[in-house]
């Protein structure tokens, strides 16, 4: 992709997604994410039926008062993206990759969260960290993420949300709001893999990082992830291992086979995700992803 290409695919992004912030989202954002922390505010004398755990001891002591401590919601938060960048996002059997889609889908977050007055930041992660942004404002910090989302290329072609999961939490110490976006393929292995090491399993470093942060799972995949054809005999490619394999299409047997694994590692993700009650929602490269972050904002 040429420079002048890539420049008018974030522009045509751009005005996609901005006018989705400004006309469809803003309300649903705020009313949804916005004042979900509480900041000091103040100190005032103790009144009857306040609430002795409250109570500023330090100005106690000082003013020989009894004070507390006043508290309101924060009005300001932070978004942070977690991007999956491994090689399957490239892949894309109809209108677009998962690769454009997480851009659009992206895009419409970031600019529904500078138009209210917060932050927004990425982390990019294949089975390594590959890149990190921290959280900003404004428009030309947004352009700079849509650009990264079309045009980052990743050292390494894996996935491991493990690593994202528990970089985003050592580098994230404030509260916020966040999005994995990926298409989630092998993300449960980690869960009943035994080259893994129970404590890195996916389920801790979720239930470490929902316990801290408002998480959010927006799962992208293409239709061919779930159900294969019957096209015949068909050499495929995994994007990530680089192995290539013929499989044969036009027995049923291999076709009801596919779409079994891809169940069962729905089953296993969506058991994973109730149990660190983290909002999820699944958009196939084809459909309508409006409707689909709109239900994800419900959610809450």
């Amino acid at each position: 992709m040429t420079s002048e290409e890539l420049l008018q695919r974030v522009r045509k992004i751009e005005i996609k997604t901005r006018g989705l912030s400004r006309n469809i989202f803003a309300g649903e954002y705020h009313s949804q994410f916005k004042g979900r922390g509480m900041a000091f505010s103040e100190v005032r004398e103790y009144q009857p039926g306040d609430d002795v755990r409250s109570i500023d001891w330090n100005v106690t002591a000082r003013l020989n008062k009894p004070y507390v401590k006043v508290f309101e919601e924060e009005r300001e938060m932070t978004v942070m993206l977690l991007i999956d960048v491994s090689g399957s996002r490239n892949f894309g059997t109809l209108t677009q990759t998962k690769r454009d889609m997480m851009a659009e889908v992206a895009a419409t977050l970031a600019f529904s969260t500078i138009a209210n007055n917060d932050k927004v930041g990425v982390i990019f992660f294949s089975d390594k960290i590959e890149k990190y942004i921290p959280a900003k404002k404004g428009k030309q910090h947004v352009l700079h993420i849509i650009r990264d989302v079309l045009s980052f290329e990743p050292t390494s072609n894996g996935t491991d949300i493990v690593k994202a999961l528990e970089y985003f939490t050592n580098a994230q110490k404030r509260r916020c709001t966040a999005f994995i976006i990926s298409d989630m393929i092998g993300s449960t292995d980690a869960v009943t893999s035994k080259k893994r090491k129970p404590e890195l399993a996916l389920e801790k470093p979720m239930m470490i990082s929902a316990s801290k942060h408002d998480m959010h799972v927006i799962q992208i995949y293409d239709h061919v992830d779930a159900v294969i054809p019957n096209v015949g005999l068909l050499k495929i490619k995994d994007a990530e291992t680089q192995q290539r394999i013929w499989i044969d299409t036009s027995v049923k047997t291999v076709r009801d086979s596919y779409a079994k694994a891809w169940q069962e590692q729905q089953n296993k993700l969506q058991i994973l995700l109730n149990k660190t009650a983290t909002p999820v929602i699944s958009i196939q490269t084809n459909e309508d992803y409006v409707k689909a972050l709109m239900r994800l904002f419900k959610m809450q």
